[in-house]
Parts: C-alpha cells; sequence; structure tokens
C-alpha cells in the first residue's frame, strides 16, 4: 500500500502572501497526516495565523496525539494566543497504518470529498472554525483503510471562486474528476481543481486558493522509499 498526496495552492492576485498553510506529519506508529489551515482575512497576517496553526497540529501528531485532540488543542493554543479575536479553518486528513484506518477532522466552511470502493460520500457538515468561540468541537470521521481511496479538501478561495464574476464553482466538476482518476493521480487532482477554480476567476484569484489531496494506491516498488516533491515559485 502507499498513499499520494497531491497539494497545489496560489495566494490572492495582487497579494504577496498566501494566508493558507500546509503541512504533512509523518504519525509515529505509521501514517501520514495532511494539516490545511486558511487564517482569517489574507496577506500577512493571515499567512502567521495559519502557519501557527498548521505547524502545531503537525508537532502534536509527531508527538503521537489524536487528531480529535489535535483540533482541540490547537483550538485552545490559538484562542489563547490571539484572545479569541482571529479564527482560522483547519482540517486533517490522515491515513493511520497502526489502526488501517482513514480519519479526517474538519473546522471549516469547505467539504471532504471521499471516493471509496462503496462511491463518493461528501462530508459537508456545518461547524465552526477554530479560535473564536470558548468551546469547539471537530467533525471527526473514521473509516477502514482501503486501497482505491481518494480525499479531497480544499480552502474557501476555491469554493468562491468566480463569484465576484457572476459564476458558480460546478460541484459536479470535483464528481467528474474523482470518477475518472485513480489515487495515484493525486497531484494531477489536485492541480486540475486549482486550474479550474482560477479559470473561473479569470486567473485573478479573488482569494486565496488551496487543494489537497489523499490517494491510497498499491505500493509502486517494494523498497519502501519515500519522496516528495515540491515546486515553490518565488
Amino acid at each position: 500500500m502507499e498513499v499520494k498526496i497531491g497539494i497545489a495552492k496560489t495566494n490572492k492576485y495582487a497579494v504577496s502572501e498566501c494566508g493558507d498553510s500546509v503541512e504533512i506529519a509523518e504519525r509515529p506508529r505509521g501514517g501520514i497526516s495532511v494539516i490545511l489551515a486558511d487564517g482569517q482575512g489574507s496577506g500577512r497576517a493571515a499567512k502567521n495565523t495559519s502557519s501557527l496553526v498548521v505547524n502545531k497540529a503537525a508537532s502534536l501528531i509527531a508527538e503521537g496525539a489524536r487528531d480529535g485532540a489535535v483540533a482541540r488543542a490547537v483550538h485552545d493554543y490559538l484562542y489563547a494566543m490571539k484572545d479569541g479575536k482571529v479564527s482560522s479553518t483547519l482540517t486533517i486528513l490522515s491515513s493511520d497504518l497502526d489502526t488501517q484506518t482513514i480519519l479526517f477532522s474538519r473546522n471549516s466552511n469547505c467539504p471532504v470529498l471521499v471516493k471509496s470502493l462503496y462511491g463518493i460520500e461528501v462530508f459537508d457538515q456545518e461547524v465552526s472554525p477554530i479560535g473564536v468561540h470558548k468551546r469547539m468541537k471537530p467533525l471527526m470521521h473514521e473509516m477502514p483503510l482501503e486501497v482505491g481511496m481518494i480525499l479531497i479538501s480544499y480552502s474557501d478561495g476555491i469554493q468562491a471562486a468566480g463569484r465576484k464574476r457572476g459564476r458558480v464553482f460546478d460541484f459536479n466538476f470535483l464528481l467528474r474528476l474523482l470518477e475518472k482518476n485513480e489515487p495515484r493521480d493525486a497531484v494531477f487532482i489536485a492541480e486540475s481543481i486549482l486550474e479550474y477554480a482560477l479559470e473561473l476567476d479569470d486567473n485573478r484569484a479573488g482569494d486565496d486558493m488551496t487543494v489537497i489531496v489523499m490517494g491510497i494506491c498499491e505500493a509502486e516498488n517494494h523498497h519502501k522509499i519515500r519522496r516528495i516533491s515540491v515546486s515553490f515559485p518565488c
């Protein structure tokens, strides 16, 4: 079994800093987690908030904390650091090899889409962001880890793409993309979603945009070589 991860992101047009942050954390008992945070606002202030959130979450996961506890602890940390005046969304996608399960935690207005052997499910229940309410509970889901699964989530810049130009993001585009592609296409799926959102915004992103994709496929080699490829324009 092999986990494929695709991440594609861009900043709001004419803003130098992207307010979304993504981090990847290895789980101490086996597996990997992808963490996405979207800080309130845009620019440097939003980037500082989202970086604080994903870095704290990654360190807790690496220390062995469970995902639900991580989301709560990061909320408490942000609430204390910003005095309850700054919010952030937080989504964690995890493949846990110890329990042989897929886990995901949501505190975001954007959904998590899951493709499995039984079809496509959309998890979009309403939930509050972290950082502003004294009491906060993440929406948690757990399911068996199986080859063939694909998970997708994104920040609200994707969801709102085209809105300022009188266009609507076609959710069926995501469903078709999931149906036509395989877990090993995680990078292609992430880039395709970002490109579609940018087209709706005439290639001038109306907000920070980030897509994360996790695919579970058969291992391509038996040497357990771990690879990470990064493209970071400056």
